[in-house]
C-alpha cells in the first residue's frame, strides 16, 4: 500500500476516535452544542480521509510525488485548524468564527488538491 494511503488510514482513524470521543462527551454531559464539530470531524476527517486513502491504494500511481503529499497535509492541517475552532466557537466564543474560515479554506484548497490528483493524467505505463 503507498505510503500516502497508510497515512490518510492512521489520521482517518484518529479522526474517528476524536469524533466518537466527541460525540460521547456530548451525550454524557447533554451539551449538544458543539454538535457542528462533531459532525465535521466525523465526515471531513474520517469519512474523506478514509476515502482518499481507499483512492490512494486502489490507484498506487496517483500516490506517487509532490501533489498526494500536498494534499495530505494541507488537508489534514486545515482540519487540525478547523475543528477545534468550531468547537469552541459552537461552546460561545464567537471570536473564533475567523479561524473556522480560515481553517475551511485550507481544508477546500486540500480538496481541490486531491480533485488535481484524480483529474490528472496517469503516468505512463513503464
Amino acid at each position: 500500500m503507498p505510503r500516502i494511503a497508510r497515512h490518510f488510514f492512521k489520521s482517518a482513524t484518529i479522526f474517528l476516535v476524536l469524533g466518537v470521543s466527541m460525540g460521547l462527551y456530548m451525550g454524557i454531559t447533554g451539551n449538544h452544542a458543539p454538535f457542528p464539530a462533531h459532525a465535521h470531524l466525523n465526515l471531513l476527517g474520517w469519512v474523506s480521509s478514509a476515502i482518499f486513502a481507499i483512492y490512494y491504494a486502489l490507484n498506487p500511481a496517483k500516490a506517487a510525488g509532490v501533489l498526494p503529499k500536498a494534499h495530505f497535509f494541507v488537508f489534514t492541517t486545515g482540519l487540525i485548524i478547523m475543528i477545534p475552532a468550531l468547537y469552541f466557537m459552537n461552546l460561545g466564543n464567537a471570536a473564533l468564527e475567523p479561524l473556522v474560515g480560515v481553517g475551511s479554506i485550507i481544508v477546500f484548497a486540500g480538496i481541490l488538491a486531491f480533485a488535481a490528483v484524480v483529474f490528472s493524467r496517469d503516468a505512463p505505463a513503464a
